[in-house]
Parts: C-alpha cells; structure tokens; sequence
C-alpha cells in the first residue's frame, strides 16, 4: 500500500477534518497506486484561509530580501530532490523523466529569480510639483491569496505562483489538480524543510468547485490566480467579482506555427514535432495549428509524418520513451473523439489516430501522434482547443491568409513563425495576435525572467513570471509626502 500524504496547514500535515481519501494511479499503468491523499472540503479550506490570515502580519512586515531567502532555500532544495521528485512526477502525471525532472529544475529556477527580486520589491519616485513634497508610490501585499493549479505542470506552475506572491509579503493557499496531489506535497516539503514559517504557505487538495467557492465566499481571500480550463476559470472569476476579488486567469491556447515560403523546412518539422507531441500535447502553449504555403504542404507533412512515427510512446520511466501517457481516462476519451469528429468533418489524419493498448501499453492512457491535413478554418478540430497530440494543417497561398489563419481563433497565448526574412518577422511580429510570439523556434516554452500570458480568451491580461509577475501579487500607495 502507498504512502498516504495530508494537507498542509498552518505548518503541519494535518488529515482532512471529513477523513476521506483519494487514490492516485499511474497514467501509464492504473494497477499501480502512486499514492493516497487526504480530501480536504469547505472546512479545511476555511482552516487554510484562516492560518494564512493569521501569519500575514509579521510575514508582510519581515525585509523582502528576508523573504527571498526562504525561497532560494527552498530552490537548493529542489535542485537536491530533482530526480526523486522527477520519478514521482512521471509515476502520477505521465510526463517522461526528463520532462519532469527539467521542470523541477525550472521551478529552482523561478524560486532563485524571484529570491533575487526580494531586494528590487518597490514603488517609483516623482518629480512633484511642490518645491517640498516628496512624491512616491509603495508596492504593497495584499493579503491572503488563493492559487489553483493545473496538472499538465504541477511543479512549474505552482512555483511561479507561489514564488512572487511570497516574495511581495503575501500569505497563500495553494489548491494543487486532483490528478497531480504529490507533486504539489513534494514541493511543499521543500518550502517547510526551508524554514518558511508557519502559516505562510498552506496546501489543501480536493475537488475544484468546492474549494474554489471557499476562495471566492471568504472575505480574507483578496486575489485568486487560477491556471486552467476556460469555462472553470470563467465561472470562477464571474462568481469572485461579486466580491471584487483581484482574479488573474491564465486558461486555453490554439497555438500556430507559420511556414513562410522561404523558411527552413526542417527546422518547422522539428518546431512543429516538439511543440505538437512534447508533453504528449498537453501544454497551453502546444503548437496545435500549422499553417504552410499550398506548395509544401505534401513535402511537410511527409517529414513530419516521419518525425512523427519515429516517437517511441509508453511509460515515461523509460529511457527510451519520448512520449508518455493522457493523463488520464477522461483525456483520454476527449482526444480520441475530436480525432474521430476531424475525420467525420473531412481532414485526412497523415498519421497516427489510434489509441496504443498492446502489450504494456494496455493499462494506460496512450493515443499516437497524430497530424491531419486537408483541414479548413471551420473544421472543429482548428477551432477547440484538443489539448493532446494532435496537430491540425491547414495551406495558404499569400502570407496576409497565413496571418488571418493564425489570428481565427478565441485564443491568443503563443505563435511562431518559421523564416528567413526578417522583413517578414517584423511583420508577423506586429500582425499576431499572441502574448508570447517566437520566430525560429518552437511556440512552447517560457523563460522564468520575461512575463508570460495571452491575448483574448488566453489570459485575463495581466502577466506571469518575471517582474510584471510582482504587479498582480501587490497593490499601489501613493504617497505625498511634505517636508
């Protein structure tokens, strides 16, 4: 039997007040139980809340650089603990070793950088128009937040939210995805085992609507950042602005890569491979749409065909595996039915379209890389978002197409575009319609020190990561003061 964790609250590992449990398998093969964990409700959430409340006096009043400190504790820790976090990442989201062990060095990262910004945690100066005032802003903490995150990165994302919103003096609660509990407890461990005091940083699973409804009816809770689904972080934001509650929504991508006439082909199958199948899709920065000249379709998808097959799929604990497993049965059912409607409405699958269930691949949640062609703007699978490695190719005939192409859909998060012009770049750059635009490389990834979010549906606008990080997490006071 695993290993049973609890929530963490108010600097102890304290069981669910309703005592009930949650079994978390293997994506990869769901006869092996990873772990069990406590699910918390309304009342340990509240506990949360009110531990959090409790701590945020001295914690806002302790030195920013003070605070930085707990974090790039906490980061050595992380870097320590990488490859027994990174196997128990795969073990419960699916990802490859190498996936999740890059990630958990990524959110050491985030932890050093925003240590570092400990010591720049400020307002502005101001020419005033008094001969003796002195003008000047403060950037304050807002008190208790709310942080609920994914699964598709639960030590990235978690880390990039906790990291800015301890450094600015808040006091937080973290509600981690249901399908990604020890990854969450893992990272916590290393924040308790920094010294970070009691109360400062709390950790309540259990189910998204019951818990977010806590963050959104309690009157200490004074911001929510959520990552997610569309339609949960709408329905969350629509029910925190009865409160006025700061929201900050990070949810879906639709994300293209443009092949211009004269870009490198290889170079935008490997963009296209990495991006499409790395993370098997699920990622909200996942290149989901290709848009190439009507003259290289037939040459492009046949590399990328190629580059396709060629992904060794199975348990991500293998060296040799490159893609690993849907989360879960419910991703599982939702990829393999827009595969069948893209088929229905007329793409072509160049390859892949299968859901993998021989031989060790029968207990788990595995589907092929798949890349149709023969799509049109209409087609379901351009429009929704698939999350799962599934890459839909549409052609163009003028670059002005390929831009209107790209910029159809409700979302707006990332796009590359694939040239040798920089003419062309500069255009592109200005046209899309994207919060994270790349040239040359693929629509995924995201520097730690640079803000990350999206346009339209994306994003509710304002920035992750890097300083702008800070603004959402902090609250402005302007300050007249006469000699």
């Amino acid at each position: 039997m695993p290993d049973t964790f609890h929530n963490y609250i108010n600097g102890a590992w304290m069981p669910a007040a309703g005592g009930e449990l949650h079994e978390n398998a293997n994506p990869a093969d769901i006869r092996e139980l990873v772990s069990v964990h406590s699910r918390g409700g309304r009342g340990d959430a509240f506990a949360a809340v009110e531990a959090a409340k409790k701590a945020f006096p001295s914690w806002r009043d302790a030195p920013a650089p003070a605070r930085g400190e707990y974090l790039a504790r906490a980061a050595a820790l992380l870097r320590e603990r990488a490859d027994n976090i990174g196997r128990d990442f795969t073990r419960e989201e699916g990802k490859t070793l190498r996936e999740a062990r890059g990630e958990t060095l990524r959110a050491a990262q985030i932890f050093d950088f925003f240590a570092g910004e400990g010591r720049r945690v400020g307002g502005r100066t101001f020419a005033a128009d008094g001969r003796d005032t002195f003008l000047y802003t403060l950037r304050e903490p807002l008190g208790v937040v709310a942080l609920v995150t994914p699964w598709n990165f639960p030590v990235a994302i978690p880390a990039w939210k906790l990291a800015p919103a301890l450094v600015a003096g808040n006091t937080v609660v973290l509600k981690p995805a249901t399908n990604t509990p020890l990854t969450a407890v893992r990272l916590f461990e290393c924040l308790a085992d920094a010294g970070l005091p009691v109360g400062v940083a709390n950790l309540v699973y259990g189910p998204g609507a019951e818990l977010g409804d806590v963050f959104c009816e309690s009157e200490d809770v004074k911001a929510i950042s959520f990552t997610g689904s569309s339609e949960v972080g709408k329905g969350l934001a629509a029910k925190a602005h009865q409160r006025l509650v700061k929201v900050q929504l990070e949810l879906g991508g639709k994300n293209p890569l443009i092949l211009a006439d004269d870009g490198d082909l290889e170079r935008a199958v490997a963009y296209a491979a990495d991006g499409a199948f790395g993370s098997t899709g699920q990622k909200c920065t996942a290149t989901s749409r290709a848009i190439v000249p009507r003259g290289r379709l037939e040459e492009f998808a046949a590399k990328l065909g190629a580059a396709a097959k060629r992904i060794v799929v199975g348990n991500g604990l293998r060296d040799d595996v490159d893609m690993g497993p849907l989360v879960d049965a419910a991703s599982l059912e939702r990829v393999l039915n827009y595969i069948e409607v893209g088929k229905k409405e007329g793409a072509t699958p160049a390859c892949g379209g299968r859901r993998l269930d021989d031989g060790e691949l029968a207990h788990g949640f595995f589907v092929e890389p798949t890349v149709f062609v023969g799509v049109t703007a209409e087609m379901t699978i351009w429009r929704e978002e698939i999350f799962g490695p599934v890459l839909a190719v549409a052609t163009y005939d003028d670059f002005d197409e390929a831009i209107a192409l790209a910029n159809d859909t409700a979302y707006g998060l990332s796009a590359t575009l694939v040239t040798k012009s920089l003419r062309r770049a500069m255009r592109y750059i200005k046209q899309i319609e994207a919060g994270v635009v790349h040239v040359n490389s693929p629509t995924v990834g995201a520097a730690c020190h640079v803000p990350f979010g999206g346009y339209k549906e994306s994003s509710s606008g304002s920035r992750e990561q890097g300083q702008e990080a800070l603004e959402f997490f902090t609250q402005l006071k302007t300050v007249y003061l006469d000699i």
